[in-house]
């Protein structure tokens, strides 16, 4: 009886959501439509607990493709909603239903073992990467590794430390000056100064755009 109730403590839970669909356009005659995907987890398989990313239907297609070739078909994947050839950015009933069948699929995705420990899904659930850098990334074939690129999602608005003393390391590399303490932190505090004068002038601009892209919001009851 203890046994039964040690191994129910011990469950790990992954919840992930699929929601918000949003118009993106390309240019005046191509547009698409991206989803928010919110994951919640105490699971120790995710670097972070809690995570938002948004991706279009395309980056899901290429999602199952490169799990399955990587799972070298030991088993079948759950299948994505079908890619409708009439689809509408307009109907909301289209949207949402695909939105259901994607947050379905990726529900069985995230409690199969195998797969999570696949990095490009670890990087397509917790990057804002593009499937191309989740490949390079993936592959090693990048100045950061995997873990970095996911705890890097959530930086919006600075640098983090460790990027800002890499700056000031990489500006000193060729420096013969005995006592560079001082002039790292005077370069640290320039780079921060720096970062706070332009987040300050380009505040409204980011606001105007924030509004922009809500005007595309589309709301599903």
């Amino acid at each position: 009886m203890r046994e039964g109730t040690d191994n129910s403590a011990s469950e790990q839970v992954v919840s992930v959501w699929v929601r918000d669909p949003r118009i993106q356009k390309n240019d005046f005659w191509h547009a698409y439509i991206d989803y928010e995907i919110c994951l919640h987890t105490d699971s120790v398989c995710f670097t972070k607990k809690v995570s938002t990313v948004r991706r279009r239907y395309s980056e899901f297609v290429w999602l199952r493709q490169k799990l399955q070739a990587n799972s070298q078909l030991m088993f079948h994947l759950p299948e994505l909603p079908g890619k409708n050839p009439f689809f509408s950015l307009n109907s909301a009933r289209q949207i949402s239903e695909r939105m259901t069948g994607l947050q379905g699929f990726l529900k069985q995705i995230v409690h199969n073992p195998l797969l999570l420990s696949d990095s490009c899904l670890h990087l397509f659930l917790q990057s804002k990467l593009s499937v191309s850098k989740i490949k390079a990334c993936a592959a090693g074939r990048t100045h950061f590794s995997v873990a970095q690129a996911v705890e890097r999602c959530g930086l919006r608005r600075f640098h983090s430390l460790d990027d800002l003393q890499k700056i000031c390391c990489d500006s000193d590399s060729d420096s013969s000056d005995p006592e560079p303490q001082k002039k790292d932190l005077e370069i640290k505090k320039a780079a921060s100064a720096a970062s706070l004068d332009f987040m300050g002038s380009s505040q409204g601009n980011l606001s105007a755009a924030h509004l922009t892209l809500h005007e595309n919001t589309i709301l599903i009851p």
